[in-house]
């Protein structure tokens, strides 16, 4: 892609009003936007009437990842991941590790990125030999258009597409979207309003919506909740999360429990105490979810067993495959078909 073809793309996911405003509905947000301005996102423009995607074709990120750092454990594992993200986000997290790109756009006013079409993206992931392409790093949600242009490209060439997202999309960018939408990762980073609110400039009810409506449509669904000291530990908060997945989206959809590190804005708190994250494994499997992995803990809690016998079938240390003994997606002991993508 040639840099004088990066030029604002008509969006995708919007209806024009007779005022000159503009409602986008792409991300729960759905903002009315005025002649001139930016939505929540600052990477949306209404121009005269018409909603710009600022962000299509550049890509702030590239790399070719393990899929387990996505974390998704039940895609393909072992497999890598042709990884990409965009300038931009519709949430503000305090505690985001990747501020620099993500707020790029709302604190720097910059868009910046390396000129790469969707055509690109799917022969970089051939040259590499992934097995995927994941929308990541910042969110996806509000690079859409691109992702979705790449991602019809990408189930074309047998390829699957990943979103690692914080799951405030619509219904309407869902229904568009999933035939080519294989797994999702959701963050689903606690359950209190409040949190989202004073944490991320959001509210809780669009994501566990979200959430619903992905399972209903078939996408694999991998929920992470990274735990904060004094902010989303509290056991009743963590025994309503790995409830509200255990009834809502089913027993065996993976939940990981990541720790904390001191990132952004929320450098004042300490890292989550491996006990933190022991616990919460212990409240997962006592809502009788079938998966629970602990994360940013190398070593500790990343092995998938049959939930039937007990048998290690994945070995891993921190993004590493060290034991693969599935067989055609099964436990090779009892016969226990384990859920997932491509296993």
């Amino acid at each position: 892609m040639d840099r004088q073809n990066l030029i604002p793309k008509e969006a995708r996911w919007y209806h024009k009003r007779e005022d000159g405003k503009v409602q986008c509905y792409l991300c729960a947000h759905r903002c009315i936007i005025s002649d001139g301005k930016l939505g929540v996102c600052h990477v949306r423009k209404n121009e005269g009437g018409t909603l710009y995607t600022l962000v299509y074709g550049r890509t702030i990120a590239r790399h070719v990842d393990p899929i387990e750092k996505k974390p998704l454990f039940h895609v393909a594992p072992g497999s890598t991941s042709y990884s990409i993200a965009t300038p931009g986000c519709n949430f503000r997290c305090l505690f985001c590790q990747n501020a620099d790109i993500s707020q790029m756009p709302r604190e720097q006013h910059l868009i910046m990125g390396h000129p790469m079409s969707p055509e690109e993206i799917v022969r970089e992931a051939q040259r590499y030999g992934c097995a995927s392409v994941s929308y990541t790093y910042t969110e996806p949600t509000i690079f859409s258009e691109y992702a979705y242009d790449a991602a019809v490209l990408a189930h074309e060439a047998g390829l699957l597409n990943i979103y690692v997202t914080n799951g405030y999309m619509t219904p309407e960018m869902l229904d568009d979207f999933h035939p080519y939408l294989d797994a999702a990762n959701v963050d689903l980073k606690a359950f209190r309003d409040e949190f989202y609110r004073e944490m991320c400039g959001a509210r809780l009810q669009p994501v566990l919506d979200a959430l619903r409506y992905m399972k209903r449509l078939g996408i694999w669904v991998e929920v992470t909740t990274l735990i904060i000291p004094r902010a989303n530990d509290d056991p009743a908060e963590l025994r309503d999360i790995a409830e509200f997945i255990h009834s809502e989206l089913g027993p065996e959809t993976p939940w990981h429990v990541s720790r904390f590190h001191p990132m952004y804005k929320l450098t004042g708190r300490p890292p989550t105490p491996t006990s933190t994250l022991e616990m919460a494994v212990r409240i997962g499997k006592e809502a009788g979810l079938r998966y629970v992995y602990m994360g940013n803990v190398p070593g500790q809690g990343e092995d998938t067993f049959c939930h039937q016998c007990g048998a290690r079938l994945i070995e891993r240390y921190g993004f590493q495959v060290l034991a693969y003994r599935l067989k055609e997606g099964k436990c090779p002991v009892c016969g226990t078909p384990v859920a997932g993508r491509s296993l």
